[in-house]
């Protein structure tokens, strides 16, 4: 199979046309690229998991293109839920809800609920709109790999087992979004985003995090090992540990992912490899992903920094513990 990269202006037509004869399409959301197909053809839908090599009970997020389409996909939706869409939808967050009989239980893992999500990005609503039906994704990798934050990482991971991807730049948010279940007694966020719980309890009163071991997974990264690069990750607390490691690991090739301020602190002890994520929380969250592919690509063994525990950090962390399988240093 042929895996084109086109522009929404020169693909826009065929991509439409690959959805409607039940193919998959790659495409760009502002959280990460995702892997879509008609959310309402369950042929369809399994072409996603052969593409990725998913799991079949790990559900997908049905992706619309505007607010009113989510009664298409959804029901019993609460006023707390209208609450959370109308407050963050466009945007990076998924909600959990009732879902309506025409989804397909190859959509949802079987089970009564789906999640649902309004992306902000233009190629991305254009193309939703433009194919007339709600679009289910997960990222556009094969299963376990990282995320793909550009056409070019999906192209990268997916060469010959999807005919097109559409191209739409960088990812601006970078991680996936914040995933939260409005089918609980208290709203419930199952996996955290760039849509922090301080920002849902905002709107909502209060939230809280799940905690517990997972025997069904409501929402995609619950269950499986996620976004793993190619090398061996581990993840240090401090720069003192980082260049000790750094050093006892120079056979492998090692490199520092960090952010500005801790590769500073690294260039005062030792001469390492880095790459350094920016200043803010915001840059770390949005280069991470690229980060990672460009760490696999160039080295052998991967440091990265301890982000902490709060807002935006903690939903950093949340894929690096992921993605270094909890090794910490």
């Amino acid at each position: 199979m042929l895996t084109e990269i086109l522009t929404l202006e020169d693909g826009l037509e065929k991509a439409v046309e690959l959805i409607r004869k039940g193919e998959v399409v790659a495409f760009p959301t502002e959280t990460v690229y995702g892997l879509g197909a008609n959310a309402l053809d369950k042929k369809a839908v399994k072409k996603i998991f052969e593409a990725k090599g998913r799991p079949a009970d790990n559900p997908l997020i049905v992706h619309v293109a505007d607010k009113s389409d989510i009664d298409r996909v959804a029901v019993e939706i609460s006023n707390q839920a209208k609450a959370v869409i109308d407050a963050f939808m466009p945007g990076p967050i998924t909600v959990i809800l009732k879902k309506a009989d025409c989804v397909p239980d190859e959509v949802s893992a079987g089970l009564p609920t789906v999640g649902i999500r309004f992306p902000a990005h233009v190629v991305a609503t254009e193309f939703i709109k433009a194919c007339r039906v709600p679009i289910c994704a997960p990222s556009a990798n094969t299963s376990t790999k990282i995320s793909p934050t550009s056409a070019e990482h999906v192209f990268e991971d997916m060469n010959g087992r999807i005919p097109l991807i559409l191209q739409g730049g960088e990812c601006n948010v970078g991680i996936e979004s914040t995933i939260i279940d409005m089918t609980c007694e208290v709203p419930t966020i199952l996996r955290p985003g760039a849509i922090t719980p301080a920002m849902l309890a905002d709107v909502l009163g209060g939230v809280k995090t799940f905690e517990g071991k997972i025997v069904v997974a409501k929402a995609p990264g619950m269950k499986y090992r996620h976004y793993a690069p190619d090398c061996e990750m581990v993840v240090s607390s401090s720069a003192q540990t980082a260049v000790k490691i750094y050093d006892e690991e120079k056979d492998r090739k090692p490199v520092i992912l960090a952010n500005s301020d801790f590769i500073a602190e690294v260039a005062k002890i030792g001469n390492c490899d880095c790459i350094d994520l920016g200043k803010s929380d915001e840059d770390v969250m949005r280069n991470i992903y690229s980060s990672m592919h460009e760490a696999q690509k160039k080295f052998g063994f991967i440091i990265c920094q301890d982000f902490g525990d709060k807002g935006i950090a903690a939903s950093v962390m949340n894929r690096i513990e992921k993605a270094s399988g909890g090794k910490r240093v």
